[in-house]
């Protein structure tokens, strides 16, 4: 079984061999850039499974990076390393395409924990084969996992990487009643120190782009439980 691969993207001299030391000894094979413009060319030289990206960059910012990168490939997930009070940064990123994004100083626990939770829901949307054409339906919203299309009534929907993972999950378990920690650990891996307001605050993204231009919403809230994706039938 091949190691999977990752791209860190890092200026700083000890956090980049900090990231090297830890990710080598997780079992990760490891490419490594410290310049915006290196790290274009280290991405264009193969496929990785991951990269881990600093936002502050000489050559070229992490931010217009992650916009080249989404510009080529919807799909290869992208953590961003921010500054403690960057947050514009955060915004642009995950408006951007990140899958998640760490903040400067962090702990190495939080940050392979971060790692893989992206790359499990990576190889979760990669290796599933789905019947009926590979669409998964609810209603007339329809989403293909292999090219990451999203249709409702013939409409394309353009999703964020963490919202596609939450409309993903919400469809796989499709008239499920789940509860805010069921879908922070399936979405996230990992729980915010207890705080599970980020499945709010995306629940109220996803709907505005699958539920409001529609007579039929399909995400509805379970009052003192959760969320569920189903039809009106």
């Amino acid at each position: 079984m091949s190691k999977e691969s990752i791209l860190i993207v890092e200026d700083e001299e000890k956090i980049l061999r900090l990231l090297e030391i830890e990710l080598e000894f997780e079992g990760y094979e490891l490419g490594k850039a410290t310049n915006g413009i290196d790290a274009l060319e280290a991405y264009l030289s193969k496929k990785w499974d991951l990269i881990l990206l600093d936002v502050m960059l000489p050559g070229m910012s992490g931010i217009e990076l992650l916009r080249r990168i989404r510009l080529k490939d919807s799909l290869i997930p992208v953590i961003l390393l921010t500054a403690k009070d960057s947050i514009e940064d955060k915004v642009s990123g995950l408006d951007l395409g990140a899958n998640d994004y760490i903040t400067k100083p962090f702990r190495m626990e939080e940050l392979l924990a971060r790692v893989r939770a992206v790359l499990r829901m990576s190889q979760a949307t990669n290796s599933i084969t789905l019947e009926d054409d590979e669409w998964l339906h609810v209603g007339d919203l329809k989403v293909n996992e292999k090219t990451r299309e999203i249709v409702r009534q013939e409409s394309d929907i353009d999703l964020t990487p963490k919202e596609y993972d939450l409309l993903l999950y919400l469809l796989k378990n499709k008239r499920q009643v789940l509860d805010r920690d069921q879908i922070l650990e399936a979405v996230w891996g990992y729980d915010y120190d207890g705080e599970t307001k980020i499945v709010d605050v995306y629940i109220r993204y996803l709907r505005k782009k699958v539920d409001a231009n529609y007579d039929q919403p399909l995400i509805h809230t379970v009052r003192g439980v959760g969320y569920v994706i189903k039809d009106a039938t």
